[in-house]
């Protein structure tokens, strides 16, 4: 059994999230609409949570949408997201993931925006452990984790919101 260790506990990823949602702001601040892209259950919560904050400390429309894609073996199954080219047309997209281990969901992410007429795509993650592998830079970070490929990022949210190091 291998042993768990706290990386950042529920306060930490409120105050790293706020810190997300600022740097969204202000990066975006001529935006009026973005849409947030959320990759899988916990890509679409962080998503959620920091639409949230940026509609709370702004004037930009937010939307937030799901992308659903096979993470270990994209090309198995079609990329499905929820929102059409005509409703991405010039909007700002902010595709978010939990943990980017090496760039490959972010870039199978961000692909169907590339057929779409967007004003801009820009990547989210709460850890980036930069073993980059693909060519996809990470916009926004929470925290950059220096970590072996042996090691596993554990991202929980709901309750008791946690990331742990095994």
């Amino acid at each position: 059994m291998s042993e768990k260790t706290l990386i950042l506990n529920s306060k930490q990823i409120s105050q790293r999230l706020n810190r997300l949602a600022w740097q969204v702001y202000e990066q975006c601040s001529d935006e009026k609409e973005i849409i947030f892209a959320g990759i899988g259950k916990n890509g679409f919560a962080l998503a959620g949570r920091i639409a949230k904050l940026v509609e709370s400390i702004s004037s930009v429309q937010v939307r937030v949408t799901r992308i659903e894609l096979n993470k270990e073996f994209p090309l198995s199954h079609p990329i499905d997201i929820e929102v059409s080219s005509e409703e991405c047309k010039d909007k700002a997209i902010l595709v978010v993931d939990d943990v980017s281990n090496s760039g490959k969901t972010l870039m199978y992410g961000v692909k169907p925006f590339l057929e779409f007429p967007v004003k801009s795509v820009h990547t989210l993650v709460l850890v980036d452990r930069d073993h980059n592998r693909y060519p996809v830079k990470t916009n926004f970070v929470g925290l950059s984790l220096a970590t072996t490929m042996q090691e596993h990022i554990s991202v929980v949210l709901g309750d008791e919101d946690a990331v742990t190091l095994e």
